[in-house]
């Protein structure tokens, strides 16, 4: 089998693992809605307050809640993806079971990662998003080309989440558990990739370094792609520059994990 009908296999089947845990996305869309609607009314009472907040009116506010509602599960932003299974691996000594196997390493939990990441997206982030769009008002585009933009963007932060959650799963090389730096990405995610509250209202330095950092790719930047706030080849570079960065920051701390560190349990 060559490689990339290997690593499309591979990402099927994430797609296909993810896809029978029913009652949970079935919980998860509705979860997503519950919140949609409570940061819709949040968020609406805020820029009444603060018409044009960050640069944005209050159709985009509204769009911008929606959206990270449908992106939550896609991107993992608080973990849970695949580098719970990876950390588990890693603590229990199974991952010298994969390094065994002849296929990279890296690129075969990205693949993995993609095919979960793109069942979230349908399975449970689409109806939120469609909810909103139903019931609310919402600043979305009519041109094809801002959506093909939109959906390229969305697939490069789906690699950075990866290139992420990937680098925090290789510390339980040395941690030998994962609790710490996942409750660490829980808090990280979620400030720092505007899941809370749009990155464009943070003030001063404290905006400036959050719009910069790798986070930023995940929510902030697929969101001004939509809604026409930066331009398309800005935003990929952003986004595309962290991606290489964080996986060839991975590739050569698997290296060092790999050749220096004993597995445990192994």
């Amino acid at each position: 089998m060559g490689a990339g009908r290997l690593y499309t296999a591979v990402a099927a089947g994430g797609f296909r693992r993810y896809a029978t845990y029913r009652v949970a996305t079935a919980a998860g869309v509705f979860t997503n809605t519950a919140f949609g609607i409570i940061l819709v009314y949040t968020y609406l009472a805020l820029w009444d307050e603060k018409p044009h907040l960050g640069g944005y009116d209050q159709t985009q506010a509204v769009t911008y809640v929606w959206l990270g509602q449908c992106l939550y599960a896609t991107l993992a932003v608080q973990g849970g993806g695949v580098e719970k299974d990876l950390m588990e691996r890693i603590r229990t000594g199974a991952i010298a079971i994969d390094l065994y196997r002849p296929a990279d390493l890296q690129l075969w939990w990205l693949a993995t990662d993609l095919g979960r990441s793109l069942f979230q997206l349908l399975g449970r982030g689409v109806i939120p998003f469609l909810f909103g769009a139903v019931f609310f008002p919402m600043a979305l585009p009519s041109d094809a080309g801002t959506w093909a933009a939109f959906l390229v963007a969305l697939l490069l932060a789906m690699v950075v989440s990866f290139g992420i959650r990937y680098l925090a799963a290789l510390s339980v090389f040395w941690l030998m558990d994962g609790m710490g730096v996942n409750q660490v990405m829980m808090i990280t995610g979620v400030f720092f990739s505007g899941m809370t509250l749009p990155l464009n209202v943070f003030p001063g330095a404290l905006g400036e370094i959050a719009r910069a950092l790798p986070w930023a790719a995940l929510i902030q930047t697929p969101a001004d792609v939509l809604m026409g706030e930066t331009s398309a080849p800005e935003a990929f570079a952003f986004q595309a520059g962290w991606a290489v960065a964080l996986l060839v920051a991975g590739r050569l701390l698997q290296s060092t994990a790999t050749r220096r560190v004993v597995v445990q349990g192994g």
